[in-house]
């Protein structure tokens, strides 16, 4: 039956030798594919402790997850954060596809090479590259998956206007850091507008006095209706899903148009032994919505696993 998770928020007491990780900064290392593509990601925390990777969403970098991770490491857990390819600071397909196969071999090698069996935390195509990595092409990978606002069934309206924000810049870039601030505040107007537009710089580009996302348009160009064809086939996705068994718990931005309520019941009817929650004040974009509340919800969910 699904579990809806009831989110408790105390102190973090931490032991003398936790207390060494509060101040430690990632480290950002860069992991050599077997075709000779290069994946960045960052390692927070003590590697002898419980791994956890996370995945970004499509158009996103590492960087989205900093503040999970770094709690994470505080609390005695090892975070590796990673660029997919075609993102960040990773490399770029030569031939401009981008499918989610891709991703999860990818994601297979880089935790074969480090003789890891994660947690894995994935945002949208993280999510369903989480989804594809356990159900079908390396079942065994990961010792449990966390779908941040992602299912398989996805509301195609909001899909489409995912899409549309991360095409209509993709390739004419931005004069200025106050223009994409413009542009995601439009997109995201629930969210304050930074103060310091200096963070923005973490997922762009500049290039000849203009500022372009850190991601290959390629990726969202790749076919008419946009991004990995395995994203478009909500039946393809859904057997994908039935055949994940590890511990699974969906976390939906309350305020989300891609994973609606409905959605989400449709998706625990499917899968009742997942464990649910809703986070209120989120967008599609739950971790950078309401971090601290998000934060917990992970927390407390790989709490019961160990």
């Amino acid at each position: 039956m699904t579990q809806l998770l009831s989110l408790r928020f105390a102190p973090t007491v931490l032991s003398a030798d936790l207390q060494e990780l509060v101040n430690i900064e990632p480290r950002t290392k860069r992991h050599t594919l077997a075709a000779g593509l290069t994946l960045v990601a960052d390692h927070w925390g003590n590697e002898d402790d419980d791994p956890v990777l996370f995945l970004h969403g499509g158009g996103q970098t590492r960087h989205s997850w900093g503040g999970t991770a770094r709690a994470l490491a505080e609390t005695g857990r090892y975070a590796i954060t990673v660029d997919l390819r075609g993102h960040g600071e990773s490399g770029w397909n030569s031939d401009g596809r981008y499918q989610l196969s891709v991703f999860a071999d990818d994601t297979h090698q880089l935790i074969s090479s480090l003789g890891l069996r994660p947690a894995l935390v994935g945002a949208s195509v993280g999510g369903m590259t989480g989804m594809l990595l356990e159900g079908t092409q390396h079942p065994g990978t990961i010792s449990s998956l966390i779908l941040v606002d992602i299912v398989p069934r996805m509301n195609a309206e909001g899909a489409d206007r995912v899409k549309a924000f991360m095409m209509e810049h993709a390739r004419s870039g931005f004069a200025s850091l106050e223009e994409v601030a413009d542009a995601i505040g439009a997109y995201n107007p629930h969210r304050p507008r930074p103060k310091d537009l200096e963070g923005l710089k973490r997922n762009l580009r500049e290039r000849d006095g203009r500022w372009y996302w850190h991601w290959d348009p390629a990726f969202i160009e790749q076919s008419l209706e946009g991004g990995p064809r395995e994203v478009r086939d909500p039946d393809f996705m859904a057997s994908v899903m039935a055949s994940v068994t590890v511990p699974t718990l969906l976390v939906r931005g309350k305020m989300s148009d891609l994973v609606t309520e409905e959605g989400a019941k449709g998706f625990l009817a499917e899968h009742p032994q997942a464990e649910y929650v809703d986070v209120s004040g989120a967008g599609h974009m739950v971790a950078g919505d309401k971090n601290d509340v998000f934060t917990a919800a992970v927390v407390e969910f790989l709490d019961r696993g160990r």
